[in-house]
């Protein structure tokens, strides 16, 4: 069973020590960089989300939510909705349906609207990440033409 949890000083180094593929490496950055945002963002009026995704009771991923502002380039959608900022199922997880029952218990997580109400939640990624783009489409979400930092940008209607 797939669970969000919070960091804590307990799982803290095991989500720290979660890795994607060497290939996919390009498309995501690392959870540390990503906490690091989060405290960032947070200490400047944003409303970050971080979860270590479990299976179970082993830690096998990493996902960062965010409200409204995220810190980087925004496309028009961005203000008062949700943005999945990163996901990641690290390499050894992978092609075991974890993703996809991640993604479920995000958005049911977003749906409660917990920094406030939204109308869409959008995802930036990179074109070439085809697995990802799959992933969001088998959940509704479509590209909306937009490109912000050489990532398209899909979008779900919530």
């Amino acid at each position: 069973m797939i669970t969000l949890r919070k960091i804590t000083l307990e799982n803290r180094r095991a989500m720290f020590n979660l890795e994607v593929s060497e290939d996919q490496r390009r498309f995501v950055a690392s959870n540390l960089s990503s906490v690091a945002s989060c405290y960032v963002l947070a200490t400047n009026g944003g409303h970050p989300f971080p979860f270590v995704i479990y299976a179970d009771e082993q830690p096998v991923g990493f996902v960062m939510l965010a409200y409204g502002i995220t810190g980087y380039d925004e496309p028009s959608i961005a203000e008062d909705n949700y943005c999945i900022m990163r996901l990641m199922i690290d390499r050894q997880y992978q092609n075991m349906g974890y993703g996809g029952e991640a993604m479920k218990k995000i958005l049911e997580f977003i749906r409660t609207y917990p920094a406030g109400p939204a109308h869409y939640c959008w995802i930036p990624y990179k074109p070439e990440n085809l697995a990802a783009k799959k992933l969001y489409e088998r959940f509704g979400f479509r590209d909306n033409g937009e490109i912000f930092n050489d990532e398209s940008i899909t979008v779900l209607q919530l």
